[in-house]
C-alpha cells in the first residue's frame, strides 16, 4: 500500500505539500488551460479524473450495516449519487481496479491477508460476545465488494478498467498519457510516479467536492530531491516490491548520518525523521549520469540480488515514454505463460478484452497465468461446523477449470494443467499455493470446445451454454426453469442448491432462510431494506451471508466460462441478496416462524417459495442429501422485554424495542436446540464430507393476487405453468446479452 511512512510524512511533517483544492474549480481551470494551448489532442470539454477503485471502497461503502453480508441496493444508490456529483461538476470519471496480483508482490499480499484475518477474528469475537455489530474500529468490508463494484459502476454507465498488471502503474500511465486532471486515490505511490496530480479520497468532501492535493514539486523542494530521484527514495523506504527488511541496513546508515549532520532537526516524529534521513542520503549520491539513466548508483552497499531487486523496484515507477524505461524496460508485461498454449488466439483475445473492460471474472487469470485467488471472507475461524467458503466452492472451481482447460485433452493424461490457488481461509498459512486439478463436467459425449461455446451462432449452442453452467453447479435439472422464472431467481436457486449439497451441516431452517430471502428480495425497495430492524445478530448467520455472496462470485466465473447463458446482471448481489433481509429471515426460520410470516404474509411469495423448495429438495434427494430440521440458538445471553421476541416471531417484525433475545434462547434450550457455539469438533469430518424494518404484510404495487390459493402445497413449477403468465409472477423481459463471455 504505497511507500512506507511517506503518506504520514506528507500529512504530518510537510504541510506545504498538502493543498486544499476545489475539484469544480480544478475542472474549469483544466479546460481553460488546454483550450489556451490548442495543441493537445485530449478531450478538453470533459476533464478526466482517474479513480483508484480499490482505494475508494471504504469511502463508498457508507451503509450503516456491513457485517451481515452487505446492503447492496443501498450501496448502489450511494455509488449512483457519488457519480452524479462529479458528472454535475463536468468531471468525467475513469475507474481502475486490481485485476491481478503480481508475483513480485505476492508476499506483501500474503502479509495483508494475515493481518485482515486477525481483524476479522476480533470482529467475530465482539459479535459473539455482544450480539451486535461492532463499531468502526473493527469495520470490515463486506465480502465480495471489490469483485462486484466494477460491475456496479459499469451498470451506471461508467468507464471501468480491470488491470492486467499492477493497478497503480496502469492508473498513473493512463493519467499521464491522456492528460488527466488528477488521480483520486489514497496511495503514496502516486506521488512517486511522474504523472497527474495526486488527490486524496480520504479527505474528499462530497458536499463541497473539495479534497487535499499532494503537491509533488513542493514535496521535492522540502526533502531536497528531484522528481527523478523519487523512485529510488521509495524503494529505500520500502514498498510493495522492495520490503522494508531488505533495505534496513541502508536506512540505518542514513539515519545515523542524518543525526550527526542535522542535530537540530531531531524533534520530529520517527517516521518523519526516516523520510528526511533517506532523502538526504539519496541526495548525497552524486553520480548524476547513473541516476538519470535509471540505474542504481554503484556506491550503494548492495549484494547482487539486492541490486537487482532495487533496480526492479525503481523501474516499476517508470511510465511509458520515459527515457529510462526505453533503455532498460524491466517492467514490461510478462511473456506468454505455459497455459496460453491450451487456447486459440481468438479465446485469448476475447478473454483479455473482457477482463480489461471489467466484463469478466476469474477466467482471465486462469487462462493466462494458471492462477486463481480470493481475499479475506467474513468467516469465524472458531466455528468448526461451517466449512470455509474456499473449500465449499472448490468443486465448483475445479469444474470451471475443467471447462476451460480439458476440451480436447485426455483426462487421464499425466500432463494435465494444475491451477495455483491462493485462497484465504483459516488454517491456510499461504506459504505456497494450493495446486488444484481441473475436473471434467461429465458431458455425455465429447466436451464442447471453448471456441464453440463462446463464439458459435448455431441453434444448439444456447442450450449447451446453459447445460455447461448447470453442470458446473450440479443443477442440470433446473434447465426447465430457464425462462420460466427470473434469471436472478434461477441463479439463486442454483447457488442455494450447491451450498446445501456441499455443506452437510446446513439445516432445513438455513435453506428456508436462503430461499425466502431470495423470493422476498424482489419486492423490496432500498428504503424498506434499510428499515429492517434486527433484535440481535448471529455470528453463524453472518458467515452464511458471506458464504452466499462468495457463491455469487463463483456463479459469475461459471457463467463467463460457459459463454454467458445468463446475463451478468442476474448474478449481481443487488438483485438477489441483502444482508439485513437474510439475517432477519435466518432468525425467523430458526425461531420456528410459520412459513406465511416468513414470506411476509404474501401469498404469491409463499407459493413461489414452496415451489422452489420442492424443486431443491427433490434435486438434493436424488443425490442422497436429505435436509433435517435443526434450529440454532444464538450464542450470547441478553435480557429482553417479556414476550418481545415471541411477539416479533408471530408478526414477522423486528423492531428496536426488542433487540435482545434471551427469551427465545431459553425456549430453544428447553426444546433441545443446539447452540451456535457448540462446535467442539469439525462436523464435516464425521461422515459425508464435501461432495466430489419491519415486515408489514402488504400487497406489492406491481403485483396482483389472482384469487384464493391453496397454500398447503406448492404450485406446479414446470415450464407449462410459466410464472410469466401467472399474475403476480409476471416477470420483466429477459435481458439481451451477447454470446462472448463475461458480459
Amino acid at each position: 500500500m504505497g511507500v512506507k511512512g511517506l503518506q504520514y510524512f506528507m500529512d504530518r511533517c510537510c504541510p506545504e505539500a498538502c493543498v486544499t483544492v476545489n475539484l469544480r474549480d480544478m475542472a474549469r481551470q483544466h479546460v481553460a488551460k488546454n483550450q489556451q494551448g490548442c495543441t493537445t489532442t485530449y478531450n478538453t470539454t470533459n476533464p478526466t479524473l482517474v479513480v483508484d477503485g480499490m482505494a475508494c471502497l471504504r469511502h463508498w461503502y457508507s451503509c450503516k450495516d456491513w457485517v451481515c453480508g452487505g446492503q447492496w441496493r443501498e450501496y448502489m444508490d450511494v455509488l449512483k449519487s457519488w457519480v452524479e456529483a462529479f458528472n454535475s461538476a463536468g468531471i468525467r470519471l475513469v475507474f481502475f481496479f486490481d485485476g491481478v496480483v503480481e508475483e513480485q508482490k505476492r508476499q506483501e499480499w500474503v502479509k495483508r491477508r494475515h493481518r485482515v484475518n486477525g481483524e476479522v477474528s476480533k470482529m467475530f469475537h465482539y459479535l459473539k460476545a455482544h450480539g451486535e455489530q461492532p463499531g468502526k474500529e473493527l469495520f470490515c468490508l463486506p465480502s465480495g465488494l471489490a469483485s462486484f463494484t466494477p460491475f456496479a459502476l459499469r451498470s451506471l454507465g461508467q468507464e471501468v478498467f480491470c488491470s492486467v498488471r499492477e493497478a497503480d502503474y496502469e492508473i498513473a500511465s493512463y493519467a499521464r498519457q491522456h492528460g488527466s486532471m488528477g488521480i483520486l486515490g489514497q496511495d503514496s505511490d502516486f506521488i512517486i510516479y511522474d504523472s497527474a496530480l495526486y488527490l486524496s479520497v480520504a479527505k474528499l468532501r462530497m458536499d463541497s467536492l473539495t479534497t487535499v492535493m499532494y503537491h509533488r514539486q513542493r514535496l521535492c523542494q522540502t526533502i531536497g530531491l528531484t522528481v527523478t530521484q523519487l523512485p529510488l527514495l521509495a524503494c529505500l523506504l520500502g514498498n510493495d516490491v522492495v520490503s522494508q527488511e531488505q533495505m534496513q541496513h541502508i536506512r540505518n546508515n542514513a539515519m545515523a548520518a542524518y543525526r550527526i549532520n542535522s542535530p537540530v532537526r531531531h524533534s520530529g516524529a520517527p517516521q518523519g525523521q526516516m523520510v528526511l534521513a533517506v532523502s538526504h542520503f539519496v541526495s548525497s549520491l552524486r553520480d548524476r549520469e547513473e541516476q538519470e539513466t535509471g540505474l542504481i548508483p554503484q556506491s550503494l552497499n548492495l549484494s547482487a540480488p539486492q541490486r537487482e531487486l532495487l533496480k526492479r523496484g525503481v523501474h516499476s515507477y517508470l511510465l511509458p515514454g520515459q527515457e529510462a524505461l526505453q533503455q532498460d524496460d524491466m517492467s514490461a508485461l510478462p511473456s506468454a505463460s505455459a497455459f496460453e498454449k491450451h487456447f486459440s488466439p481468438q479465446i485469448l483475445k476475447a478473454c483479455r478484452e473482457k477482463h480489461v473492460a471489467a466484463e469478466g471474472f476469474m477466467v482471465y487469470s486462469v487462462v493466462f497465468e494458471g492462477v486463481n485467488e480470493c481475499s479475506n471472507t467474513l468467516e469465524d475461524k472458531e466455528n468448526a461446523e461451517l466449512l470455509p467458503q474456499a473449500l465449499v466452492y472448490k468443486p465448483c472451481r475445479q469444474r470451471i477449470y475443467g471447462l476451460l482447460l480439458l476440451h480436447g485433452h485426455d483426462v487421464g493424461s499425466i500432463d494435465l494443467p494444475r491451477i495455483r490457488e491462493w485462497f484465504v481461509y483459516s488454517g491456510n498459512p499461504l506459504k505456497e499455493p494450493d495446486m488444484v486439478n481441473p475436473v471434467p463436467l461429465g458431458f455425455p459425449g465429447d466436451q464442447p470446445s471453448l471456441d464453440f461455446l463462446w463464439f458459435s451462432t448455431s441453434p444448439e449452442v444456447s442450450a449447451l451454454r446453459l447445460k455447461s453452467f448447470l453442470l458446473i453447479l450440479d443443477c442440470q435439472e433446473y434447465s426447465e426453469l430457464y425462462g420460466a422464472i427470473e434469471d436472478s431467481l434461477l441463479a439463486a436457486l442454483c447457488l442455494v442448491t450447491y451450498i446445501v449439497l456441499q455443506v452437510q451441516t446446513l439445516s432445513q431452517e438455513d435453506l428456508d432462510a436462503y430461499l425466502s430471502q431470495a423470493v422476498c428480495m424482489r419486492l423490496k425497495s432500498p428504503q424498506e431494506l434499510q428499515q429492517i430492524k434486527l433484535p440481535f445478530l448471529s455470528s453463524r448467520a453472518v458467515q452464511l451471508g458471506s458464504l452466499y455472496v462468495r457463491g455469487l462470485n463463483h456463479l459469475l466465473g461459471a457463467n463467463c466460462a460457459s459463454g454467458c447463458p445468463l446475463p451478468s446482471a442476474a448474478l449481481m448481489p443487488w438483485h438477489s441478496f441483502d444482508g439485513r433481509l437474510f439475517h432477519s429471515k435466518y432468525l425467523l426460520a430458526h425461531s420456528g416462524t410459520e412459513k406465511t410470516v416468513l414470506l411476509d404474509s404474501d401469498a404469491s411469495c409463499l407459493s413461489l417459495f414452496l415451489c422452489l423448495r420442492e424443486k431443491l429438495t427433490e434435486t438434493c434427494r436424488k443425490r442422497g442429501r436429505v435436509l433435517q430440521s435443526r434450529p440454532y440458538v444464538p450464542e450470547h445471553r441478553h435480557k429482553t422485554t417479556p414476550g418481545g421476541v415471541q411477539n416479533w416471531r408471530e408478526r414477522g417484525e423486528m423492531t428496536e424495542d426488542h433487540r435482545h433475545g434471551a427469551g427465545w434462547r431459553e425456549r430453544g434450550e428447553a426444546r433441545g436446540y443446539p447452540r451456535e457455539s457448540d462446535n467442539t469438533e469439525r462436523l464435516w469430518e464425521r461422515g459425508g464430507g464435501i461432495r466430489g424494518g419491519h415486515f408489514r404484510p402488504h400487497p406489492h404495487p406491481n403485483c396482483h393476487d389472482g384469487g384464493p390459493q391453496d397454500m398447503s402445497r406448492p404450485p406446479n413449477c414446470s415450464r407449462g405453468s410459466s410464472y410469466r403468465n401467472r399474475g403476480r409472477y409476471q416477470l420483466s423481459p429477459r435481458w439481451s446479452h451477447p454470446s462472448a463471455p463475461g458480459t
